[in-house]
């Protein structure tokens, strides 16, 4: 498998160089050569079929013959370690949970897969590696722990201050060891724009070599289309038509789920639910895509106006937005419509959701759905690490799950920086 770059001015790479690499030296994303569909038989008997075997099957063509059979398949023994259950509402509503993992994140099992892989090609590699990373909320947790303690990797993640939940700074502060923290006096979009300001810079480049674990890198982004697999093996025996409604910030999930449907897999349609950072709505409605310095909202891990990934979205779509639009929708929803729905499926379902899964929520409400469909809303995060936020809207308690507690009372350690030079200092320092 050969990977290119979206901005058609870089070498092909293989998968290696590719998660080496992060992005591409035109500053394009990489996307696979080619995408083949599973046969129609593999999905005639997904049900009898464990997690790791569906896993090996959906994901092996990506990594072709770089990681052998027998280690690819222990590396994904170790990424899934946990649960992905679908939670039933009623006869037509379902949750796909997605925070069972070690961070309680979604972005656990992409983290995970990403740092075997990448642990799997420098282990001969003497020069180490720094990930530079940037955080909306989740993905400094996940990298985080996926990466703590990994031989010949550093790990620095960008997070915009007083703009993550407490909770989700804790995971990404307070670990230590080869991970450390910049707290950046901005939004997650000036982080995003440092960390693609540097995979440029040469002279940073000449003291460090540099990855990313955002969703631009691709074994982030890819192990995510396994999600949509496990739903499907959990609802085949619906025998609907299955529309999935994804909290969406960088796209990165939801991109990962239309790959799912490009291998095979029977989705109907994509929903994919924003905050009031709606970039992306507003471009279906105006064919105008116009990024916007993104805003603060109680589901801070949406909080992008520039999302990375929806090129690739509309790359797998040939750049067709009336073909993109008849398999894919965008809506968004405010923070009064988000409690508005926390406490809808609370005192409808008895269901605590955090704000994110309330969103996606929102989105299939919105939608419509007819009695044929089934809707599927992933929720993306534990409610507690948006704790305040429910349980004042609630009124209610939540238990703090162990995962959770075991950061509690860590002390958090950061360094605070203003703009790129500080970054740059930083890293050639």
């Amino acid at each position: 498998m050969k990977y290119y770059s979206l901005q058609h001015n870089s070498p092909k790479v293989s998968f290696a160089q590719a998660v080496i690499k992060g992005i591409a030296p035109d500053k394009g994303l990489y996307f696979p050569e080619q995408i083949t569909p599973l046969s129609p038989l593999f999905f005639d008997a997904i049900e009898t079929m464990n997690n790791n075997t569906i896993a090996y099957e959906a994901i092996k063509q990506f990594v072709g013959n770089e990681i052998p059979e027998k280690d690819l398949k222990s590396i994904l023994t170790e990424v899934l370690s946990f649960d992905f259950p679908i939670v039933e509402l009623n006869e037509n509503l379902a949750t796909l949970e997605l925070f069972h993992g070690p961070t309680m994140a979604f972005k656990d099992l992409g983290a995970r897969f990403m740092a075997q892989c990448l642990s799997y090609f420098i282990k001969d590699q003497k020069q180490e590696i720094t990930v530079l990373v940037a955080t909306s909320g989740d993905t400094g947790g996940a990298v985080a722990k996926g990466f703590l303690g990994v031989k010949g990797i550093n790990v620095v993640i960008l997070y915009p201050s007083g703009k993550v939940s407490a909770i989700q700074e804790k995971q990404l502060t307070t670990l230590g060891n080869n991970i450390t923290a910049l707290e950046v006096e901005g939004t997650f979009d000036d982080c995003q724009a440092m960390v693609k300001q540097a995979f440029l810079d040469t002279e940073i480049q000449s003291h460090r070599q540099l990855t990313s674990a955002n969703s631009i890198n691709v074994a982030r982004w890819l192990p995510q289309l396994l999600y949509y697999f496990f739903a499907y093996k959990q609802l085949k025996h619906k025998n609907k038509k299955f529309v999935f409604s994804v909290p969406s910030g960088n796209f990165g999930n939801i991109c990962a789920g239309i790959v799912a449907k490009k291998l095979g897999l029977p989705i109907n349609h994509f929903i994919a639910a924003t905050n009031s950072n709606d970039t992306v709505p507003q471009f279906l409605k105006t064919n105008n895509y116009i990024p916007k310095p993104s805003v603060a909202t109680i589901s801070n891990a949406m909080d992008v106006g520039d999302p990375s990934n929806f090129i690739r979205i509309l790359n797998l779509y040939h750049q067709d937005v009336a073909k993109l639009k008849q398999e894919f929708s965008s809506y968004s929803f405010d923070d009064t419509l988000t409690k508005k729905a926390i406490h809808n499926l609370f005192s409808t379902y008895k269901y605590i959701a955090d704000p994110h899964g309330a969103i996606g929520y929102l989105g299939l409400q919105h939608h419509h759905l007819s009695k044929e469909h089934y809707g599927v809303f992933l929720e993306t995060a534990h409610p507690i690490k948006f704790k305040d936020i429910v349980e004042q809207t609630l009124n209610t308690t939540i238990a703090i799950p162990i995962q959770i507690q075991e950061v509690l009372h860590k002390t958090k350690k950061s360094i605070v920086i203003n703009n790129y030079a500080d970054l740059k200092h930083y890293l050639c320092s």
